[in-house]
């Protein structure tokens, strides 16, 4: 079998918002699951944070798949202050699956929810960021250290 291709005309676009009301594991999981089923059909690809009522996420795919993933976050009501941090081309994709990390919850089904990822209860230190950290990974690190 031959490997994959490499894409081309791939976008990623970083953004950070805040909640208008803080979210339930329920409500989290419905987030991970909705977001992974819109995603998978539009190719688009990232990770998405939350902690204390605060959202990071990247979105990476085709252009106009990002792009219209990130209006339909912006229109979504429970989110205020979005702030987009990084945008424009890239070589290669830097989360080929889709995750979302969680702070210090112990709840059995978010832990066996796929695409639940420990990125916030990780040290730093982790190997794989210490290599060559990709700009959006060292402002995922640097908002796992702030917020």
């Amino acid at each position: 079998m031959d490997p994959k291709p490499p894409e081309t005309g791939l976008y990623s676009l970083t953004y950070v918002s805040s909640a208008r009301a803080m979210f339930s594991s329920q409500e989290l999981t419905a987030i991970l699951s909705a977001s992974q089923r819109n995603n998978t059909a539009d190719n688009v690809t990232g990770m998405l944070v939350y902690r204390k009522g605060n959202f990071m996420q990247v979105l990476e795919g085709p252009e106009e798949a990002v792009r219209r993933v990130h209006h339909r976050i912006a229109s979504d009501s429970r989110h205020s202050g979005l702030i987009t941090l990084l945008e424009g081309r890239i070589p290669r994709r830097q989360f080929g699956e889709w995750s979302m990390g969680f702070r210090d919850l112990t709840d059995p089904g978010l832990l066996a929810t796929p695409g639940f990822s420990e990125f916030l209860n990780t040290p730093l230190s982790g190997a794989e960021f210490s290599a060559d950290p990709s700009r959006a990974q060292k402002l995922l690190l640097k908002f796992k250290e702030k917020m």
